[in-house]
């Protein structure tokens, strides 16, 4: 008996005797941790004082974060499952474009972006290669916002955001409980800026995130 012949003996013997790699099914709970960045997709509107602008394109913009991203899902059939986006706060820093892009950073602002969505994973529950889409709701609220450069020591407040919110993303499960994920989400991002001694202006951030990480199910 050659040795070839042997050793596929052997291996067919262990995939045989090996439990396939489980992936989702109804009650399951899986939890995800890892590096998310928040990329803003933004704009403003022309900044005014007293109804009259700035400049004939004073506008703002919005720098990129990257935080910790942690997200739960519940699977409440082997296909169906609702997800919860959190992560620790993001930090952006608020800049000059346009016109006044010469000020360079005018203000800064944490927020937090929960957002829950309804999953949809096509694959067979016992695929150890899981691919999703979900479509929800996200949430965020603004806080710690102030003013630097130019407008230091002026009052800033940002209004909260409602907006729906998009994803697709991937599980590779490389155990029955441990596996890879990797993750993209659109979130319409949408505030209005009110700042001591300028007209109110809306502010659209409808970043792009994105995640990579691990999986853990239980």
């Amino acid at each position: 008996m050659s040795r070839t012949f042997k050793l596929g003996v052997l291996a067919a013997a262990v995939m045989a005797v090996a439990p396939a790699a489980q992936a989702f099914e109804a009650g399951d709970f899986i939890l995800r941790a890892g590096v998310a960045h928040v990329a803003p997709d933004d704009s403003s509107d022309v900044i005014t004082a007293g109804g009259s602008p700035l400049a004939p394109d004073a506008r703002v913009g919005v720098d990129s974060n990257s935080q910790l991203g942690i997200r739960a899902t519940y699977m409440f059939t082997s296909n169906l499952g609702v997800g919860l986006l959190a992560a620790t706060p993001f930090k952006h820093d608020i800049r000059g474009e346009g016109d006044i892009a010469s000020l360079g950073k005018v203000a800064e602002t944490k927020h937090l972006p929960p957002t829950l969505t309804l999953q949809y994973f096509p694959m067979n529950s016992t695929s150890s290669i899981q691919p999703y889409v979900g479509v929800g709701v996200n949430y965020t609220t603004f806080f710690e916002e102030k003013t630097a450069g130019a407008l230091e020591g002026l009052d800033i407040e940002l209004d909260d955001s409602v907006g729906v919110a998009a994803e697709i993303g991937l599980d590779y499960m490389l155990s029955e409980q441990f596996g890879l994920n990797a993750a993209i989400w659109w979130a319409d991002i949408d505030t209005e800026a009110d700042i001591e001694t300028l007209d109110t202006f809306d502010v659209e951030i409808d970043p792009m995130v994105y995640m990579v990480g691990f999986s853990y199910k239980f």
